[in-house]
């Protein structure tokens, strides 16, 4: 199946991702994308000011991403960046763990792999 969408489609992504999130997680994450913007842009606010006090046990410098993934979806400029970084992490993701490269289109659900 060949993938007609754009290339900086954020919300497909993060749709996307959600389904090899723990469940509650993955609901959590489907709820902010999908909801309003006076919700979305505070959560995504928090999440990158929490990442710059990484060092802390509780926090750490990974929600800065997810904050700017969030921010991306009502920020068209950046879009494509932010869908470049997620490529890119996914990539070293799987060189690092000695897996061969995920496909570039991961399955949309769970239970999509075989």
């Amino acid at each position: 199946m060949h993938d007609e969408r754009k290339p900086d489609d954020v919300h497909h992504h993060l749709h996307r991702y959600s389904y090899h999130l723990p469940e509650w997680l993955g609901r959590w994450l489907r709820w902010i994308v999908t909801g309003t913007r006076w919700v979305r842009i505070p959560i995504a606010f928090l999440l990158i000011v929490g990442g710059l006090f990484g060092f802390l046990p509780v926090l750490g410098f990974w929600i800065v991403p997810l904050g700017l993934l969030l921010l991306a979806v009502d920020l068209p400029f950046l879009r494509r960046p932010m869908v470049a970084l997620v490529l890119w992490i996914e990539e070293r993701w799987h060189r690092w763990r000695g897996k061969p490269a995920a496909p570039k289109q991961l399955p949309l659900r769970r239970e999509d792999q075989s």
